[in-house]
């Protein structure tokens, strides 16, 4: 199989990740619950991970990295910390893990409004300024799109928002692991990251990294290990935002990626995968009857290349892909209506090419042999 679906999870992962999860799961306690070995071999694996994700994100304090299953839960403590009422802006390129938890807030009382995007996904930041209310909050937006891979300008967001005094809270399932995130330089309140995409990590991990002087309420409640005849739940970061038991064997493996990650370099992964996207998006670009979406003129985005072919339904191009071809790809919406409709895909969906460090010259090329051969006449 040549697996093209990395914008959903990485299938190839380094080797040294599935090594780390079995060992600990033959080795390691509950992290912060007991005084024995595997107790705190659990807890200085779980906090040395954490100082590994602040270094990546420059986030000054390690422990206010905190672990979640996935972005999405991640993105929905930081989306709800903001409570009801007020405005915050977000853009039309999003996932529904930033969109659902901003209706539940729009339900709530919370004024939502969108920057729009064009028929390339492109969005004008002139629209944050022209968007600005008196009564606004927060900007809430990815880093990369996960439909058509074009890169948001974090740091000109991050500087708006900075220049106004509104929390900052970015989406970085597309790009974490591959394009470097400074929250100082960046200005950004929350980084919101999956374990399972670009770190190259197991799934069911993934978190946030809260900057000094942000303060998110806690989205679950419960047990911590500490403070256990305390009514609420503890203020102190991280277990402020951790409640029950961590995924250790899960962190034992992402803390495994982001050494693969720090002696491979993050400008060598985010190089391949984004040779091999350009070379892919050469040979389909120009096919009678095929349709790429997204920006490419930029260098930077993500390593991914969408399209279609003719009218056809993209579950069904998807499909003679796999049956045909052995090449797995993404169909269909990929969560993020909003930007469908600005592309004008809402019926038809789209196929999703996505790249990862593991994939190949070889791999690509054959990819871009199915799509031609699919869209000849």
């Amino acid at each position: 199989m040549i697996y093209l679906d990395n914008a959903a999870t990485t299938l190839h992962k380094p080797p040294a990740v599935a090594e780390a999860v079995a060992r600990a799961v033959g080795t390691l306690g509950n992290s912060g619950r007991g005084l024995y070995d595997g107790s705190l071999d659990a807890s200085r694996l779980v906090y040395g991970t954490r100082e590994k994700l602040a270094a990546l994100f420059a986030c000054p304090r390690a422990d206010h990295v905190a672990f979640a299953p996935n972005s999405t839960e991640a993105l929905n403590l930081a989306i709800a910390s903001l409570g009801p009422g007020g405005h915050v802006i977000s853009t039309d390129c999003e996932h529904n893990s930033v969109l659902r938890p901003l209706y539940r807030l729009r339900g709530q009382g919370t004024e939502v409004s969108f920057v729009p995007a064009d028929k390339k996904g492109r969005i004008d930041y002139g629209d944050f300024e022209r968007l600005l209310r008196p009564d606004t909050r927060a900007v809430v937006c990815t880093h990369a799109s996960n439909l058509t891979g074009n890169l948001l300008d974090a740091e000109r967001i991050g500087a708006f928002a900075q220049k106004h005094g509104l929390l900052f809270i970015l989406d970085a399932s597309q790009t974490a692991g591959v394009f470097p995130i400074d929250m100082r330089a960046m200005h950004i309140g929350v980084v919101c990251f999956t374990g399972h995409k670009s770190l190259m990590g197991p799934q069911g991990t993934g978190g946030l990294a809260v900057m000094d002087g942000v303060e998110l309420r806690p989205w679950n409640v419960g047990g911590t290990g500490v403070q256990t005849y305390l009514e609420r739940q503890p203020d102190e970061y991280p277990t402020r935002l951790e409640a029950g038991t961590l995924n250790a064997h899960g962190i034992a493996g992402l803390s495994a990626a982001l050494d693969f990650l720090a002696q491979t370099g993050l400008d060598a992964v985010r190089e391949k995968e984004a040779a091999l996207a350009r070379r892919f998006y050469a040979g389909v670009a120009g096919l009678p009857g095929v349709t790429v979406y997204g920006d490419f003129a930029p260098a930077a985005r993500a390593p991914i290349v969408t399209l279609n072919i003719r009218d056809d339904d993209s579950s069904e191009i998807a499909q003679a892909l796999a049956e045909q071809y052995g090449v797995a790809v993404r169909p269909g919406a990929h969560c993020a209506p909003r930007l469908h409709r600005a592309l004008g895909t809402e019926t038809q969906g789209a196929v999703r090419f996505s790249f990862g460090y593991y994939n190949t010259e070889e791999e690509t090329d054959a990819a871009i042999r199915a799509v031609r051969e699919l869209a000849e006449p």
